[in-house]
């Protein structure tokens, strides 16, 4: 019996397979970190329970459950690609794993890519969650799943340009106190729990122009209210995509 004979093929995977492997070992990472589950997923849950079964807050006519549904999505959404993105990159930066994964065959916008996903791939997992949870309350959604789908997507682009923006130009130290703090001051002041109704006028108009505020409202008009497509909503998310993800792209360093 002979041997065989083999020839190596020296060279990178193909694109599309690299992306995905780093895909894979992004969502991994994130969902075997405990403090990352704890702002992505236990915090989003424990809220929506509380408050939809404890008349705390007026939150208006109908079921609490209705209105704090869209809101809780949004926090989701904003605590995965703002919160959670930044605080793990900017760690990953200080500890040189980025300038690492820089010198690979693994271009620098794949993996960008790979993050984006992973961080997708997460919120599809909070989604399903929070709200198997919803229902579980009471909760009786309306509207287009397109349109929430097309608010979720710009949202995610929105908080991610954002965190990477934060992640790439701040020390780690200040993107971990940075990020925890403007997710604490949107979960107050961003629709997320107490209706943006409550603010002066002057203040609430301010508010409005939020990212966090945007996602939450118009998922509240797509799901409680039944409302056609949120514009409105649409437009300011994709302002602040746009202007995340090219301030990222632009003042990020990978040192």
């Amino acid at each position: 019996m002979s041997m065989g004979t083999y020839t190596p093929r020296p060279g990178a995977a193909p694109l599309p397979r690299m992306i995905a492997a780093q895909t894979v070992f992004e969502t991994k990472m994130l969902l075997r970190n405990g403090e990352q589950l704890l702002l992505t997923v236990v915090i989003p849950a424990l809220l929506l329970v509380l408050f939809s079964s404890v008349d705390i807050i007026d939150t208006g006519a109908g079921p609490a459950v209705d209105f704090l549904a869209p809101g809780v999505l949004a926090l989701a959404v904003m605590s995965t690609a703002f919160t959670g993105q930044a605080i793990a990159t900017g760690f990953e930066r200080r500890y040189g794993v980025l300038k690492l994964l820089g010198t690979s065959p693994l271009p620098r916008w794949a993996l960008m890519t790979a993050k984006t996903l992973s961080v997708l791939v997460t919120e599809v997992l909070q989604v399903v969650l929070l709200t198997a949870i919803a229902f579980g309350l009471g909760w009786s959604p309306h509207g287009s799943p397109f349109a929430v789908l097309l608010l979720l997507v710009l949202g995610t682009a929105a908080f991610s340009g954002l965190g990477l923006l934060m992640a790439g130009t701040l020390r780690a130290e200040a993107t971990l106190a940075a990020a925890n703090l403007v997710f604490l001051l949107l979960l107050v002041g961003g629709g997320v729990i107490v209706p943006l109704d409550e603010f002066p006028d002057a203040v609430r108009s301010v508010l409005g122009l939020l990212p966090i505020s945007a996602l939450s409202d118009g998922l509240r008009d797509v799901l409680q209210q039944g409302g056609a497509m949120p514009w409105g909503a649409l437009g300011v998310l994709a302002a602040w995509a746009v202007l995340g993800l090219g301030a990222a792209a632009r003042f990020f360093r990978w040192e």
